[in-house]
């Protein structure tokens, strides 16, 4: 089906483990013609669950793209895992889409998951669409009042389910039938009355010749800037498994909800550091092209797989694109269509299409693709993703298996953004780092099912930091003679803390050329030495400012060396001098238990130097239970909760910030610190 970029839909199905999205996905297959019949989560014949192991657990752990044809309109749609520990592909996914729905259990109402999707797609600008999902035998009627009174008024049902429960009632094109609840009159005047509001000139027109006068192109667009703005989230409600309100939410999608050139685009840049200036891409099919990669999939038989989604201009086989600031292009062999793990050979995409190409080596997630050479420094801001803060030091299982558990690591972490793969040289230790302990161990299985490898675990050293209290000043001289040419340079320098988080600062304040121009990046590399390795307690240093402003060199002697040592060693008297701090990750704890447990967990907390900042009721007798906490002091923590619960509560963590530890903690990790010695 040949279709313009205003035909185009891009969504992303989200929510709560277990609302129903893949059962969903694969009815919205099923009725938009691409599939004889609707796949099965259970039996392990769902176009979006194709990963073995995704079928072995009945659960989505990645994300899923097919498309639809229907009418005018070609729909890309993209099921989302609903597990927290998997978040970084369902936040990938939002990268691409102008329309997150988001979809609720009528029998469980609103949870954990409901909440952070509708917080995450608000705050990506995203137009948000509640699907109740098994509205048969739910209370769909308390359910829209907890909706409206969770997520504003602005939640209106466009639809409604009937009085025999396996149909609904439409309430925007043909408010004709009887409801199960409500009326189906005042729910239609509800929705006209939010839509008119945001666009004046639809409203003036309204107020002159009423509803009936409104053409369906002036109800859409004041449709579709409403969902834009976040003034109106429509209600629609579906039975997946029936098939009860499937089609109609396809009318929905084509008629009403945004194409690529109503969306928002994302910032992209052109140029680096000071010369960096935003650019808009605009949904041209004639102009240059730019497309950002949001999914990678690495096939131990296909071979890499990278999808993106086309932003301006019109991408072809046999295209020549760049990657990033990349100077060389590569050529696109094949371009492809997805509908879960099938490739669909296809010879174009157009702006607002989601589109893939394989077995490109260089192409990494979040790349911008072109094919400009004018504009070849295009990149994007990098997209918010929760820190992973969960960690496991890994080594291989078998001798002679350390690079393939390198390039192993380094393929799960391009699929993953949320999944990181560290070395610590100083330490020699690898490290994996995650959302949550369940989140590790089925990355860590992921990898021996697809590359054969296993590893051991142990939990890894925290990630401390150092910084300074207070401004100091620092100064060596290095001086070294062993016959014939020696080694001479002197430096004076100070350094100052920087806020928290603010990172590091070099700058050059000598004058008179008492230390030549090109000897200053020596002192530099001298400083980030110490910076890299710490100087009080052997970990990476952060937050301070190194102004050098003086020193002396020879003429004869002097070299890069010399200002190396001169550099590392002033810095390290100035951070003497300048009360030096080891800071301590703390992060975001959220604790989830029956209401019974909550004064032993609060108390558990207590002890562990967390400071509680609320708590909040959710459904079923459970409540959450909301600190910061070092994390220090919850690396055993799932252990503990556990016992403490009877196995019934769950946590989640979220990196937030450094603070200085305890001085006994300082004073232990201090003593423990052997640094190397340098020989001058």
């Amino acid at each position: 089906m040949a279709y313009t970029t205003q035909g185009i839909r891009n969504i992303a199905l989200a929510g709560h483990s277990a609302a129903g999205k893949t059962t969903l996905f694969e009815a919205l297959l099923h009725a938009g013609g691409v599939i004889g019949a609707p796949g099965s989560v259970e039996r392990g014949t769902s176009v979006s669950d194709y990963d073995p192991m995704e079928r072995e657990r009945k659960q989505s752990l990645s994300t899923a793209i097919a498309s639809i044809d229907h009418g005018e309109c070609h729909i890309n749609l993209i099921d989302t895992p609903g597990a927290a520990d998997f978040r970084g592909p369902t936040l990938s996914a939002l990268a691409a889409v102008e329309t997150c729905a988001i979809v609720v259990n009528a029998h469980n109402g609103i949870e954990y998951g409901t909440q952070r999707m509708m917080h995450y797609a608000k705050a990506r600008g995203l137009a948000r669409v509640l699907i109740v999902n098994k509205m048969d035998g739910g209370n769909c009627r308390a359910l829209v009042d907890q909706l409206r009174e969770t997520f504003g008024p602005e939640c209106l049902p466009i639809d409604l389910p009937a009085q025999d429960g396996k149909s609904v009632v439409d309430c925007f094109f043909k408010p004709e039938g009887v409801a199960d609840f409500s009326s189906v009159a005042e729910a239609h005047q509800r929705i006209i009355d939010q839509v008119v509001e945001v666009n004046e000139t639809v409203m003036n027109h309204f107020l002159d010749v009423g509803e009936a006068g409104l053409s369906g192109q002036e109800l859409h667009d004041a449709f579709e800037q409403c969902l834009r703005e976040g003034h109106l989230v429509p209600i629609c409600f579906v039975s997946a498994r029936t098939g009860a309100g499937v089609k109609e939410l396809l009318n929905l999608i084509e008629r009403l909800l945004p194409n690529p050139a109503e969306g928002n685009p994302p910032p992209f840049v052109k140029g680096t550091g000071a010369n960096a200036a935003p650019i808009e891409a605009v949904p041209d099919p004639k102009r240059h092209v730019i497309a950002d990669v949001f999914k990678i999939v690495n096939d131990p038989f296909v071979g890499k797989l990278s999808v993106f989604r086309v932003y301006q201009g019109t991408l072809k086989k046999d295209t020549q694109l760049f990657i990033d600031d990349g100077k060389k292009p590569f050529k696109v062999g094949h371009l492809f269509k997805l509908r879960g793990k099938e490739h669909i050979e296809i010879d174009s995409a157009i702006p607002g299409d989601i589109a893939a190409v394989a077995k490109v080596e260089e192409i990494h997630f979040d790349a911008v693709l072109h094919d400009s050479h004018d504009e070849d420094q295009i990149h994007l801001k990098p997209l918010d993703f929760p820190h992973p803060m969960f960690g496991l030091a890994v080594e291989p299982a078998h001798k002679g298996q350390e690079q393939k558990l390198a390039t192993s690591l380094h393929k799960l972490s391009e699929e993953d953004p949320c999944f990181r793969f560290e070395h610590n040289k100083e330490l020699n230790e690898s490290v994996v780092r995650g959302l949550s302990d369940l989140h590790l161990k089925l990355m860590l299985e992921r990898m021996k099912q697809r590359y054969d490898v296993e590893v051991k675990t142990r939990p890894p050293r925290i990630a401390y930091r150092e910084t300074v209290a207070t401004r100091a000043e620092g100064h060596h001289r290095h001086k070294k003679q062993t016959g014939g040419a020696g080694q001479f340079g002197e430096v004076f320098l100070r350094i100052e803390p920087l806020p928290r988080g603010a990172g590091f600062e070099f700058a050059d304040e000598v004058k008179g050329g008492t230390i030549p121009n090109q000897f200053i990046p020596a002192v530099e590399k001298g400083v980030r030495q110490v910076l890299e390795h710490g100087a009080v307690a052997g970990y990476q240093m952060q937050d301070v400012r190194v102004i050098v402003y003086d020193g002396k060199y020879h003429p004869v002697d002097s070299k890069e060396v010399a200002f190396v040592s001169a550099g590392k060693k002033a810095f390290l008297e100035a951070i003497a001098k300048a009360r030096p701090q080891v800071l301590e990750p703390i992060v975001n704890l959220e604790v989830f238990v029956p209401d019974a447990h909550m004064g032993d967990v609060t108390g558990g907390l207590a002890g562990k130097r967390a400071r509680i900042s609320g708590t909040d009721s959710l459904r079923g007798g459970e409540i959450v239970i909301k600190a910061q906490v070092p994390l220090a002091e919850v690396t055993d923590y799932q252990t503990e909760l556990k016992a403490m619960t009877g196995g019934q509560g769950r946590y989640a963590i979220e990196f937030s910030h450094y603070d200085p530890v305890p001085p006994q903690v300082q004073k232990q990790l201090t003593e423990g610190y052997k640094p190397k010695v340098d020989e001058d």
